[in-house]
């Protein structure tokens, strides 16, 4: 089983004879607010009248609070090296380019 995913170069380190380069996921992350996740935590627990009641005084709580935000996913990381010929095969991609690997379920 594979699949194509794309990456994006984040460094490139030459050596003179092995490239080394280091790829995270090209995709695209939001910031959850961390108040908005307690709300709809909550929101989900609760029958609708209990809902009416407890989501007014939730929302005043939690609009003292700091808002924090949270990453939703955590991108992957992979770093390889690979010898220079090849790498200029590959038409030697730059740092910030988008390469798609196969990755492959051993």
């Amino acid at each position: 089983m594979s699949s194509a995913d794309e990456f994006k170069i984040t460094q490139i380190v030459d050596n003179g004879q092995v490239i080394q380069l280091t790829l995270i996921e090209n995709v695209s992350t939001e910031p959850v607010s961390q108040k908005q996740m307690i709300i709809e935590n909550v929101s989900n627990k609760l029958d609708a009248e209990t809902k009416e009641q407890v989501m007014p005084l939730l929302e005043a709580i939690l609009q003292a609070q700091p808002t924090v935000s949270v990453k939703s996913y955590q991108q992957t990381q992979i770093t390889m090296a690979m010898p220079k010929s090849r790498y200029d095969n590959m038409g030697r991609p730059q740092v910030g380019n988008i390469i798609a690997a196969s990755l492959k379920k051993i």
